[in-house]
């Protein structure tokens, strides 16, 4: 990601805070929340509203330390910038690498989770056909450009708070009985801690990648037209993100038997599918795809101008920064490798079909993580905080670490551990030979 300066980025903007709260908004809510979270519910019951809580608040602590970097010194790097500034430049390196690679795990994640929701209606397809309609679809819209992008996400965003909301609705009205089957009030459950300790802490990682997204809500807070409201923007989108996160999460769990719940169906579907609501399946089927779509071609479009600026940084080959005007200026080879990756994705749903989503949701959210941990850590370096304000980036960090271990207890979740840190290692070995490099040039000079 390139830099600027301070004076420059100042100049720059014209978002209002509530404007970059409601992006944050629509950006953040995808695929891993409306059928992660199945998974999630799966590992730990009733727990999981407690997980979705845990992780809002971490999610909060990660936001508001970029934020109040973001309001004393703008820069269009963001947590890249400052991880170069607080620790090197071959954090730097790293750190825009891992999100790189982190997104394209999300669009693998997220094209995924489509193929498998639309299969609701197409159980006899095979995976990858709808993984491959998909990356072209998503393909076509960048192709667009900018302008066509926009437009189509405003959509987006609004039919997925309007999911949520709907799913709200109908579930209060089914639970005092207006309306479908049910006979009134919630499922009870053996115990809140289904799978006692080792199962919440295995569920964590499912309730922090449906807050995963805040990092471009960090890289947007330079649109903003007062740079010091952008923790206040923050502050507004995950008060209500986990607002309708636990109280959605909430009702399902509480209208039916944890047995119901499984990785290929979304638990609001779960939830209702036997109030003869015939109707609700198919309506909040097709909203979910829209939303796993949206959040997949927001990362296809955001990685692939990602590319150009770690190109214009010399963190990547100056070949990536070439546009090409007569599309719009398109970063085509950027682009190009960002399609490598969908085909990658395609090729695992297709060798891997059973657990590749759970796989790779994992390993997106994990690297997700790493990034938040050196967010965190910057700021601890760059800005000036209390004694109380060190003390909840401490607990922020301890929580996050405690999402990455959680993995490691459950066998069906384990490997994508193992594949993030196949990329951390990667990436880590190629950042020391950078930075090697870099050393050996100035003591050569």
């Amino acid at each position: 990601m390139s830099s600027c300066s301070a004076k420059d980025a100042k100049k720059e903007g014209n978002m209002k805070w509530w404007q970059l709260s409601l992006v944050g908004i629509g950006c953040t809510i995808g695929t891993g929340y409306f059928l992660g979270s199945s998974i999630g519910i799966r590992l730990t019951g009733p727990a999981i509203i407690l997980s979705f809580l845990i992780a809002a608040f971490s999610t909060y602590m990660v936001y508001n330390r970029l934020a109040k970097m973001t309001a004393k010194d703008p820069q269009e790097g963001s947590f890249c910038y400052y991880a170069r500034k607080a620790h090197g430049h071959g954090v730097g390196f790293g750190c825009g690498w891992n999100y790189w690679c982190s997104n394209i795990l999300i669009m693998g994640s997220q094209l995924t989770a489509l193929s498998i929701l639309t299969r609701f209606w197409f159980p006899d397809v095979p995976l990858w056909v709808f993984t491959s309609i998909y990356a072209v679809l998503s393909i076509i819209v960048v192709l667009t450009g900018t302008s066509g992008f926009n437009k189509l996400e405003n959509l987006f965003a609004v039919i997925k708070v309007a999911a949520i909301v709907m799913f709200i609705i109908l579930a209060v009205a089914v639970i005092f009985g207006w309306i479908g089957k049910h006979t009134g009030g919630f499922q009870e459950h053996d115990a809140f801690f289904t799978s006692g300790l080792k199962g919440f802490w295995a569920s964590l990682i499912y309730a922090f990648y449906a807050f995963g997204g805040i990092e471009v809500i960090g890289l947007m807070a330079m649109q903003l037209k007062k740079k010091e409201d952008a923790p206040k923007a923050g502050t507004m989108m995950l008060l209500v993100l986990a607002i309708i996160y636990a109280v959605s999460i909430g009702l399902a769990v509480m209208m039916t038997s944890l047995q119901n719940f499984t990785e290929d169906e979304s638990p609001f579907v779960t939830a209702l599918n036997d109030d003869g609501l015939a109707f609700f399946p198919h309506v909040f089927n097709a909203a979910v795809i829209i939303a796993g779509f949206s959040a997949m071609t927001a990362s296809l479009f955001g990685v692939t101008n990602l590319l150009v600026t770690l190109a214009k940084d010399k963190d990547a080959p100056a070949f990536f920064e070439k546009k090409i005007k007569k599309l719009k200026d398109l970063p085509l080879p950027s682009l190009g490798l960002a399609t490598v990756g969908l085909i990658a994705s395609i090729i695992a749903s297709f060798a891997v079909p059973g657990r590749i989503y759970e796989y790779i949701t994992t390993a997106a959210g994990l690297m997700i993580l790493y990034n938040w941990f050196f967010i965190i850590t910057s700021s601890l370096r760059l800005i000036s905080s209390s004694l109380f304000q060190k003390i909840l980036s401490w607990l922020g960090l301890l929580l996050i670490l405690a999402a990455v271990i959680g993995t490691l207890f459950e066998k069906t979740v384990r490997p994508g551990l193992y594949i993030s840190l196949l990329f951390v290692v990667i990436i880590a070995i190629v950042a020391f030979f950078i930075q090697k490099k870099g050393k050996q040039n100035k003591t050569a000079s």
